[in-house]
């Protein structure tokens, strides 16, 4: 058995799988389904870390279970796991990581000393860093002889030219790490090879990917690689997100720091946890409530988040020299049809148009211009579940394994 752990700031998402018999080859990234693919034995997600939380598996109603920090939520799952796997072994754990600064780029196995990088890390994403060390520390605990494999939301992104990895601040800063990261790249690289295995020709192309969800970005992609993102050193750059501010002057931190005397741990506090859609509305960080609730505070949070997507499309397009596909992914962007025709409302000039009715439908794919725009529902998950496999296979293959 294979367990993928996913921890959010507030929730976990899990997965298990049955790893494939036979020969792997890869990374995972853009390859076809087949008899190397892991097969889903298991989904589910622990919601309200610190509150009244519920844990759900796929297909089956939620249940209420005390989980007042993410170890007892970890605890709850690794409970719930080992009464559904009938006692199969589990071989190896994956984590979902957010940050793995400039040394990863690709998915490795966690030690003392990984994980010591990792924590050094959790400055640049206090919101995840930290949630995602506790599952680490977590599946050691549960699974002691199993590997544990952490794989990076920034590796996707690690190929990225100079002048959009670059601020222009002093060199010395870049060549110490202060440089745009990019986030979401275990959602991207997911999307980018379901294009790749569905439509081949475009996924050649010029291709704007939009993860919008509690967390947004867009990245743009071209064969399959990263070129640019929306999201910069830290989580918060870019869209706007469900608490979170995206862009922001600079000169505005310096001004509450200077002129109202805001401490660190109250700027903190409010660009992570109080800014965003709920910060803008005065209501809620979620889309669906800020949509019912229809005041003009909901209406205006909305109204910026649409205008940032457009803006950053357009953007992302520059940066690929044009555009011949749209891709929208997260909860927002698989489930918002209203939001989607919205967003792309205008920009003909991109050759973006929505077909509506298959829009209201959610279907597949809903464009009805030039450049094609799809729905596709992400899965970090897999794409965890096949970095296990592929090392798995590696160490198959290498010199003097049985």
């Amino acid at each position: 058995m294979l367990l993928v752990l996913n921890a959010g700031s507030s929730s976990v998402k899990f997965a298990a799988y049955t790893a494939p018999a036979g020969r792997v080859t890869g990374s995972g990234q853009g390859r076809r389904p087949g008899p190397s693919e892991p097969a889903e034995r298991l989904r589910g997600q622990l919601d309200g870390i610190g509150g009244p939380a519920r844990l759900a598996v796929r297909g089956e109603p939620p249940r209420p279970v005390e989980a007042g920090d993410h170890a007892a939520a970890l605890d709850a799952i690794v409970s719930l796991l080992a009464g559904r796997l009938g006692g199969s072994p589990v071989a190896a754990v994956g984590h979902r990581i957010v940050h793995g600064g400039t040394a990863h780029a690709a998915p490795v196995t966690i030690d003392d000393r990984v994980l010591g990088e990792l924590e050094a890390l959790v400055p640049l994403a206090p919101l995840h860093q930290p949630h995602n060390i506790a599952g680490v520390l977590a599946a050691r605990r549960a699974f002691p002889g199993a590997r544990q494999l952490a794989c990076f939301d920034t590796a996707f992104h690690r190929g990225h030219p100079f002048v959009n990895d670059a601020f222009a601040l002093p060199r010395k800063l870049y060549d110490e790490g202060v440089r745009r990261y990019g986030f979401h790249g275990l959602s991207y690289e997911f999307v980018a090879g379901e294009v790749a295995r569905r439509h081949p020709e475009l996924a050649a192309g010029r291709l704007v990917i939009a993860h919008l969800g509690n967390g947004a970005s867009m990245c743009a992609v071209r064969d399959g690689r990263s070129l640019a993102s929306t999201m910069g050193f830290s989580a918060l750059d870019g869209l706007p997100m469900g608490t979170r501010c995206g862009q922001l002057d600079p000169g505005v931190l310096l001004y509450l720091m200077g002129e109202r005397g805001m401490s660190l741990e109250a700027l903190t506090e409010m660009l992570y946890r109080e800014s965003g859609l709920k910060g803008l509305s005065g209501l809620s960080h979620d889309m669906r409530e800020l949509e019912a609730a229809d005041t003009p505070a909901a209406r205006e949070a909305i109204d910026y988040f649409v205008f940032r997507i457009r803006r950053e499309i357009g953007a992302m397009a520059a940066a690929l020299g044009g555009l011949d596909g749209l891709v929208f992914c997260g909860g927002i962007g698989e489930n918002a049809a209203g939001l989607r025709a919205r967003v792309c409302a205008g920009l003909e000039f991109l050759g973006l148009a929505v077909d509506a009715a298959a829009n209201a439908r959610g279907a597949g794919e809903i464009g009805a211009g030039r450049a094609r725009i799809l729905v596709v529902p992400t899965d970090e998950e897999r794409v965890i579940a096949r970095a296990l496999v592929a090392r798995q296979a590696a160490e198959a293959r290498a010199p003097g394994a049985s």
